[in-house]
């Protein structure tokens, strides 16, 4: 036996759409939900009285409405912003240390069992001991990617070091992987080789 669904009104329909549209989950996003409003005023209106499909054909378009909604909240509300945020961000600290008070903090931290801090010192002290040494320009926001990359380019010998220490460097620091004591030995090593190098007229 099938059973046909009662037809809705247009005026009922309506109220049932503004109703949904209305609800606290919407707000962030207003200008876009009152032209979803108008859309949807604009196919009422152009339907007839007795609405086809009655109460299920509102509710596949309340449906589509959020999934629409929920669409705009992931590219720009405030999940997309938590995500952007949860990215790498600047390599140096808040506090400003030379290169060698980060690579002795790095060697108090691994002699403690604590690589995740280790490595990140590590790093750290690789980048203030290029810009101390005039290698690099001081960049305040640069991020462990743009060590490598800018280091990379004016010392291509250790480019791929430099690419697998950038890479530890998120994925420690960023990413809530833990350090590892062959990981900090691997910054270590890179960072005594880079301090070794000097240029001409630069301090060593």
């Amino acid at each position: 036996m099938v059973i046909s669904a009662a037809p809705i009104g247009r005026g009922p329909a309506q109220r049932l759409a503004r109703e949904e549209l209305a609800k606290s989950l919407y707000h962030p996003h207003q200008s876009f939900l009152g032209w979803l409003e108008q859309q949807a005023d604009k196919l009422f209106g152009n339907l007839n009285v007795d609405m086809p499909g009655g109460w299920w054909a509102v509710v596949a378009l309340i449906a589509l409405a959020v999934i629409v909604v929920g669409l705009v909240l992931a590219r720009v509300g405030p999940v997309a912003r938590s995500r952007r945020r949860a990215g790498p961000g600047p390599l140096r600290a808040d506090r400003p240390l030379t290169a060698r008070e980060h690579r002795e903090l790095a060697e108090r931290r691994a002699a403690d069992g604590d690589y995740d801090t280790a490595v990140v010192e590590c790093v750290r002290a690789i980048a203030a001991g290029l810009e101390e040494r005039a290698i690099l320009a001081p960049g305040p926001g640069r991020t462990a990617d743009e060590l490598a990359a800018d280091a990379g380019r004016l010392l291509p010998v250790h480019l791929d070091g430099l690419t697998a220490a950038a890479r530890l460097f998120d994925d420690v620091r960023y990413g809530g992987r833990p350090g590892t004591r062959d990981g900090y030995e691997r910054v270590r090593d890179l960072e005594t080789a880079l301090r070794a190098r000097t240029l001409e007229g630069a301090p060593t």
